[in-house]
């Protein structure tokens, strides 16, 4: 990742907190983004130099814009993007207000949608083409190969992100960027509360083949290959990576 620019969205915690670390360990530049600023900028201070934090919405295009603006004035051209935002609100479909739906619509697909393609707008603008160096990874969930109780609207987004990297990457595949997917299995985060110390979760988890959850370091090395030079031949790749939780 030496000499990379990478942009994270929702990389305030979880995930995309953990990705900002590894980006920076491995040697690039990082520009975080997220809603909640006096985390970012908490974890600004710990990367040193190498971050940039921005106050970013991945539901309003202007604000991705802004952020991409920021990155390019400070380390230039974004050249790996890790679409990672999103949200789950649970419950029944049938008791879901529509302000929820909605949301979780807006920023798991929509948002992703527009991060992706802000990135990709610039390092085809950028000329990437020449070089093949363009990287786009969208983050989604094994929720999308499976149907459960609770999670229609989360689970039917993440679908979507499987399938809208494959478009995009059948649409930039002449263009220097390279569009793949991961679907991690489940990992506690913050997204997930306390359910996995409440009695269905443990339940959940002892359901799992292996009965455990997965590290959030499992996701490590597949990120790595997928954001970096390695990984010049693999475009329009859906990757699962959940310890067979989906089997």
């Amino acid at each position: 990742m030496a000499g990379r620019v990478a942009l994270i969205t929702g990389a305030s915690s979880g995930f995309g907190a953990h990705f900002a670390r590894l980006f920076v360990r491995e040697g690039a530049k990082v520009v975080i983004g997220a809603r909640r600023a006096d985390r970012l900028s908490a974890l600004a201070e710990e990367l040193g130099e190498a971050a940039l934090a921005v106050s970013m919405d991945v539901t309003d295009e202007a604000s991705i814009v802004a952020a991409y603006d920021a990155a390019e004035a400070r380390f230039g051209t974004v050249d790996t993007v890790v679409a990672n935002a999103g949200i789950a609100v649970a419950g029944r479909s049938i008791d879901l207000p529509l302000a929820d739906v909605a949301n979780v619509v807006n920023t798991n697909f929509i948002g992703v949608y527009l991060t992706a393609r802000e990135g990709a707008r610039r390092m085809i603008a950028a000329g990437f083409k020449a070089h093949g160096r363009g990287r786009v990874v969208l983050i989604g969930s094994i929720t999308a190969e499976m149907t459960g109780q609770g999670d229609a609207a989360y689970a039917a987004t993440k679908a979507g992100v499987a399938h809208l990297g494959r478009q995009f990457a059948r649409e930039w595949v002449r263009q220097g960027v390279n569009v793949n997917v991961i679907q991690p299995g489940y990992i506690r985060t913050e997204i997930d509360g306390d359910w996995f110390d409440s009695e269905h979760g443990k339940a959940q988890i002892a359901a799992f083949h292996r009965k455990r959850m997965c590290p959030i370091d499992a996701l490590d090395a597949p990120l790595l290959l997928l954001a970096s030079d390695a990984s010049v031949h693999i475009t329009g790749s859906v990757l699962t990576v959940d310890d067979g939780q989906v089997l």
